[in-house]
C-alpha cells in the first residue's frame, strides 16, 4: 500500500463564534491528510494528545511492506519505524512516550532510506533537534525564554532508531547491517539538597500562593507539591512512580499500605523493566505525615492529589518552587532521589540495605555515591596515614 499523503499533517482548527460573540465551537486539532479532515478530539492546548493521534492514525493507516532482504536503499525509514510501532512499542511500559519520540524521528528521518543512516546524518538530527524548544514550552504566557531541546533528548531519539533498525534486521528484512552514530553521553549528573536546602524548597512550595491579575492571593497551590517532596526526599522514589502512587491497591499503579508501613512503587499488572521498583518500608516521620493525609482527607486516593485529581506530572509546580527557594534550574524531580542516596552513604548506612531501600544495584549505588560513605577508601587512608612499618629517623633530634 502506498504511503500516507505526504502532507498528512496537524492542523489547528481556528475556533467559531456566533453572531452575537457567544462560542460556537472551541479551537482544536485536525489532522488533514490530503483532502481529508480528520478530528483529534484534542483542544489547542493539547498538542502532545493531537501528535499521538496523528502517529496513531498514520500507523493505522499505512501497512509497511515486509518483503524479505531487500537492500538498504530500498528500505524507507517510516516502514522501519512503523514496523517497530506495531511490534515492539505496545510492549514498552511506557508506550506513549516511545510513540511520541518515534513521531518525531519520522518528522526528519520518514523520507530518507536506511542506506542515508551514517555519521553525517546522524549529527545532523542532532544539531536539527537541539535547535527546537521543547513543544511544550509557552514563552508568549511564561515571559521567559523557551526551553531547547537538550543534546541527551536526541540521544534517546536516536537510541529508538537503532532499536527499530535492529528489530527491522533481526526480522530479515534487511541484507546489511546498519549502525546509528550516537552523540557523547552526557556526564552524570552530581546535584543533590543538603538539609537547609531541602527544607528552603519544602517551605517554597508549602507558602506557594496562587496570582491573579499581577496580584497574589491566599489561595495555596503547592501544597501538593510539598507532599511530593517529601516522599522523593524520604524514599527516593522516581518521580512518575510518586505522583501514580495510590492509598488502596490500583490496577496499573502503585499503592502505600498505611497499616503496614510499606510502598508498594511498581504498578499493579505492569511489567517490570530495567528501572526496578521494590518495596520500601515507609520511615516513621514520612509515614506518619501519609497517615494524617489520609485522614485529613488531603489525600483521599492518591498519594499527590490536586483537587481530588491525579497530577500527571510535578514539572511546573516544582520548578515554580525551585525559584521561589534561590535554588538553580540544574535541581530537578530527579535530583531528590540523587539526595536520598547521597544522604544515606553520608550517614553510614550499608551499601546493600541502601541499594534495596533505593531499587538499584550496590555497583550502581557505589559507583554514583559511594565517595559520600564515611568508610569511603578508609583502609587506604589508614594505611598511608598511620605509624606502621619502619620509621624514617632522617633529621630527627638526637
Amino acid at each position: 500500500m502506498p504511503r500516507p499523503a505526504k502532507g498528512t499533517r496537524l492542523w489547528l482548527r481556528p475556533e467559531e463564534r456566533n453572531v452575537d460573540g457567544t462560542l460556537r465551537k472551541r479551537a482544536a486539532w485536525v489532522i488533514r491528510d490530503g483532502t481529508r479532515k480528520i478530528s483529534t478530539g484534542c483542544v489547542a492546548e493539547d498538542r502532545e494528545g493531537a501528535e499521538r493521534a496523528l502517529g496513531e492514525h498514520l500507523a493505522n493507516k499505512y501497512q509497511p511492506a515486509r518483503t524479505r532482504g531487500r537492500h538498504p536503499s530500498e528500505i524507507l525509514i517510516a516502514d522501519v519505524l512503523t514496523i517497530y510501532l506495531v511490534d515492539v512499542a505496545p510492549k514498552h511500559a511506557r508506550e506513549d512516550e516511545t510513540k511520541q519520540r518515534v513521531l518525531t524521528l519520522d518528522s526528519w528521518w520518514g523520507e530518507r532510506t536506511l542506506a542515508d543512516v551514517n555519521g553525517h546524518n546522524c549529527r545532523a538530527y542532532v544539531e536539527h533537534r537541539a535547535a527546537q524548544p521543547w513543544k511544550a514550552a509557552r514563552p508568549h504566557q511564561t515571559g521567559r525564554a523557551p526551553r531547547m531541546v537538550s543534546t541527551a533528548a536526541a540521544r534517546r531519539e536516536l537510541e529508538d532508531l537503532r532499536a527499530a533498525i535492529n528489530h527491522h534486521r533481526r526480522e530479515g528484512l534487511c541484507s546489511e547491517v546498519i549502525s546509528v552514530v550516537l552523540p557523547p553521553r552526557q556526564p552524570a549528573r552530581e546535584r543533590w539538597l543538603t538539609r537547609p536546602e531541602a527544607a528552603r524548597l519544602l517551605w517554597a512550595a508549602w507558602r506557594a500562593k496562587q496570582v491573579m491579575h499581577d496580584k497574589g492571593t491566599r489561595r495555596a497551590v503547592g501544597r501538593h507539591i510539598a507532599r511530593f517532596i517529601l516522599v522523593g526526599l524520604y524514599t527516593g522514589t522516581r518521580s512518575s512512580a510518586i505522583c501514580k502512587a495510590a492509598l488502596v491497591p490500583t490496577i496499573g499503579r502503585g499503592h502505600v499500605d498505611l497499616e503496614q508501613g510499606v510502598f508498594y512503587r511498581h504498578a499493579t499488572g505492569r511489567r517490570q523493566t530495567k528501572k526496578r521498583q521494590p518495596p520500601v518500608r515507609l520511615p516513621p516521620r514520612l509515614l506518619a505525615h501519609m497517615r494524617r493525609w489520609a485522614r485529613l482527607g488531603v489525600a483521599k486516593s492518591l498519594v499527590v492529589e490536586w483537587n481530588g485529581k491525579a497530577v500527571e506530572s510535578v514539572r511546573k509546580g516544582f520548578e515554580a518552587a525551585v525559584r521561589a527557594a534561590g535554588l538553580g534550574p540544574e535541581v530537578t524531580p530527579h535530583v531528590l532521589r540523587h539526595t536520598c542516596a547521597t544522604w544515606l552513604m553520608q550517614k553510614g548506612v550499608n551499601l546493600w540495605d541502601a541499594a534495596g531501600f533505593l531499587g538499584m544495584t550496590v555497583q550502581q549505588l557505589e559507583q554514583g555515591y559511594g565517595h559520600h560513605h564515611p568508610d569511603y577508601q578508609e583502609d587506604a587512608v589508614a594505611a598511608l596515614g598511620g605509624q606502621h612499618g619502619e620509621r624514617n629517623t632522617v633529621n630527627k633530634a638526637r
